[in-house]
């Protein structure tokens, strides 16, 4: 662990990044076989001779895929390339199962791009992007004993069920000048990469399942002396913290980091050009490999492939389909529902705005959607230690629950207990309250009895609304709430006891 903090580093040290954020398309099929394209199965049982790159099978390009990635590269700005080709990338580990992967080298689809991303208080960032190339995604190494990780390990076992999948790598250049604000930058670049490729409905953009993880490249130089330009000064020697994969460990990285880099510098030592492992129980990272040079991967032109040649009308038509950028897409929202800053800060936070933006388009009001995601619903995907996406419920049900409360069916109180039922499996919001018996009494005749019940245990309460003191029926709504296990109308039952009362509500 650093003596440094990552303060003291952004003061004494000039911090360059990039970030190489890989995502997962969400293809029925993997980018150069018919294999079944899906997270989880059992291991090494969506794989068959092309993606296990077997002598004489023989790969076809995805044409979805390359759809996928062009629409990507359009929603980063990226110049698209008339005529791009594969090249094999050769490099063995034991999740490669042919000793190389299909990627693009020196003619990526997609390259030119910028994007731009808004911090927390408004600041917009663009981040210039080098490249989004189209590649084939590895195997996934599972490591036994230890802690988990490739130190320590006992053994090794490798599933190649990912092995093939249509991959995305968006490369971005060095981002210069952002000192104390870095890992903020990093984090909400990323974040901002989630964000679209969800818009796009290309990738579910899961980190947690490595749908989509990161990269981070980091290196310190010195600050330029007062009156110097800054961008003159030779980068450092570069780490690379591979497959980060929360938002949250895309911040830390960054931070560790500097700090680590920064005390090595202060001591007079150098810093180590290679790969990192981060460890998220430590939020640290420990040294992998020497980092390669391209021309240690011998690339050269996959030999089995067509170029891929989109023609300029088809690039047009798909530009169409490109959705709004984010961060104006959560303006426009915040301004249509009429949420303060803070309280859109939160959605987002929660990763609950596509989740909210459903469930008002199902016929929910905008704050009753936020207080039921970011409420009952947060607070039990917390327990349960799960995404809010994870939930077996739907928008639809939250708007049909909502609806069941504005329509007088239900309270409140009977909507958790609803809810509960739906998170149970019992069916929808409707059906768990016809199930339950928890429709809220309303008539009169019962109420009226309840009430008189009530009223004989605590004969004092009249009384004390006589004299003024209204509030005090308050003690008799709850004992009526509680006889009927909050099915009652609480507001026709006050209306009732201040009529025995003789006091107008």
């Amino acid at each position: 662990m650093s003596n440094l903090t990552y303060a003291d580093a952004v003061e004494r040290f000039d911090p360059v990044f990039g970030i190489e954020v890989h995502v997962e398309l969400n293809t029925k099929t993997k980018m150069f076989c018919g294999c079944l394209n899906e997270f989880g199965g059992e291991p090494n049982t969506h794989v068959c001779p092309v993606c296990l790159g077997l002598p004489g099978s023989m790969p076809v390009t995805n044409g979805k895929a390359v759809e996928s990635a062009i629409r990507l590269g359009l929603a980063l700005g990226c110049e698209i390339r008339e005529s791009s080709r594969f090249a094999r990338k050769n490099y063995f580990y034991p999740d490669l199962a042919k000793d190389y992967q299909i990627s693009q080298y020196d003619e990526p689809t997609c390259f030119e791009g910028s994007l731009d991303v808004v911090l927390d208080d408004g600041e917009v960032v663009t981040v210039a992007i080098e490249r989004a190339h189209i590649e084939e995604d590895a195997g996934k190494n599972t490591h036994v004993g230890g802690t988990g990780g490739i130190q320590g390990a006992d053994y090794s076992l490798v599933d190649y069920n990912r092995g093939g999948v249509p991959l995305v790598e968006i490369v971005t250049k060095p981002i210069e000048g952002m000192g104390e604000r870095t890992a903020e930058v990093a984090r909400a670049y990323v974040a901002t990469i989630r964000d679209i490729v969800r818009g796009l409905g290309i990738s579910d953009g899961r980190m947690e399942q490595g749908s989509l993880r990161a990269d981070v490249n980091l290196s310190l130089r010195p600050k330029a002396a007062d009156g110097a330009d800054q961008s003159a000064v030779p980068f450092g020697k570069r780490s690379e913290t591979k497959n980060v994969n929360s938002l949250r460990a895309i911040e830390r990285a960054v931070q560790y980091e500097a700090a680590r880099q920064a005390e090595l510098l202060t001591a007079g030592q150098p810093v180590v050009q290679e790969t990192r492992h981060w460890h998220e129980d430590t939020s640290s990272t420990t040294p992998g490999r020497s980092k390669e040079q391209a021309e240690d991967y011998r690339y050269f032109p996959e030999p089995d492939l067509l170029p891929v040649e989109p023609s300029r009308a088809w690039v047009e038509q798909l530009r169409g389909t490109i959705p709004e950028h984010p961060a104006k897409l959560r303006a426009r929202l915040r301004e249509e529902w009429g949420f303060s800053d803070l309280e859109m800060r939160d959605v987002v936070a929660a990763d609950a705005v596509t989740l909210i933006q459903d469930t008002v388009s199902a016929g929910a009001a905008p704050q009753a959607a936020r207080k039921w995601w970011l409420g009952e619903l947060a607070r039990t995907a917390n327990e349960r230690e799960v995404t809010l996406q994870d939930l077996p419920v739907t928008a639809s049900d939250i708007a049909e629950l909502q609806g069941l409360v504005d329509a007088g069916t239900i309270n409140d109180k009977l909507a958790r207990q609803a809810l509960e039922g739906v998170l149970a499996g019992e069916g929808s919001p409707a059906a768990v309250v016809e199930a339950r018996g928890l429709v809220v009494v309303s008539d009169d005749s019962a109420l009226e009895a309840a009430v008189d019940e009530a009223l004989a245990a605590q004969p004092d309460v009249l009384e004390k609304i006589r004299e003024g003191k209204v509030q005090a029926a308050g003690a008799i709504v709850g004992a009526v709430m509680k006889a009927t296990r909050g099915q009652a109308d609480a507001g026709r039952v006050r209306e009732i006891i201040l009529a025995r009362a003789g006091v107008e509500g």
